[in-house]
């Protein structure tokens, strides 16, 4: 679980530098986002990998919360925690909601099924001219898909769940692998709470950008 977790935190780092750069301008996403869709060879090879540990990541969950209730078959008549985070004590919860806002994030701007973006356009028809060639407007599709409160609410409170979940994820992480010590394991906690906290305020400016009209 923590090897996986790992590489999916790099997704998720490396995936907000990419859609930052909406706020750069149009060519910009759109001349990232050529590069993804032109190499196939980088592109496929990187899904899979993530679909993988994505897969192995909730078989670990399921292991280890079975291995839990076989531990411990009968409740606490009162439980009280203490030390237990609120992050930590909704990883189940807060992971299959994320499981559910990721098929939806990439039926959404992913396979661009026009059926669940509540715009009524054909997002996969969307392009523009660069240098004499076609290519795929991700800038716009980014604007008219946000411009749905609906849709950018459930975004936010997509990210909002994950960061929740990486909070404590991030910290427990470390100690799983063996390298979170005393000394500065308080700095490695708190890291990953801030951490969480920038990653949420990334991801989440941009659909707040598209209905404040910022970029448009």
């Amino acid at each position: 679980m923590a090897g996986t977790g790992g590489v999916m935190v790099l997704f998720v780092l490396g995936h907000l530098v990419g859609n930052l750069q909406v706020f750069i301008g149009p060519d910009q996403i759109n001349t990232y986002g050529h590069f993804l869709q032109s190499n196939l060879e980088i592109i496929w090879p990187a899904r899979i990998s993530l679909l993988a540990c994505i897969a192995l990541h909730i078989w670990s969950a399921a292991s280890l919360t079975r291995e839990n209730l076989a531990a411990r078959p009968v409740n606490y008549m009162q439980w009280q925690p203490t030390a237990a985070s609120y992050a930590s004590r909704t990883m189940v919860m807060s992971g299959l909601i994320i499981a559910v806002f990721i098929i939806y994030h990439l039926l959404h701007y992913t396979v661009m099924v026009t059926a669940i973006n509540l715009t009524g356009t054909d997002f996969a028809g969307l392009h523009e001219m660069h240098d004499g060639k076609e290519r795929h407007d991700i800038y716009k599709m980014i604007v008219l898909g946000f411009s749905n409160l609906w849709v950018s609410l459930f975004y936010i409170l997509g990210v909002g769940l994950l960061c929740l979940h990486l909070s404590h994820g991030i910290s427990a992480m470390w100690q799983s692998l063996g390298w979170k010590k005393n000394s500065y394991g308080p700095c490695l906690d708190a890291a990953a709470k801030w951490g969480s906290l920038a990653i949420f305020l990334g991801y989440s400016s941009i659909p707040l950008a598209v209905l404040l009209k910022v970029i448009q």
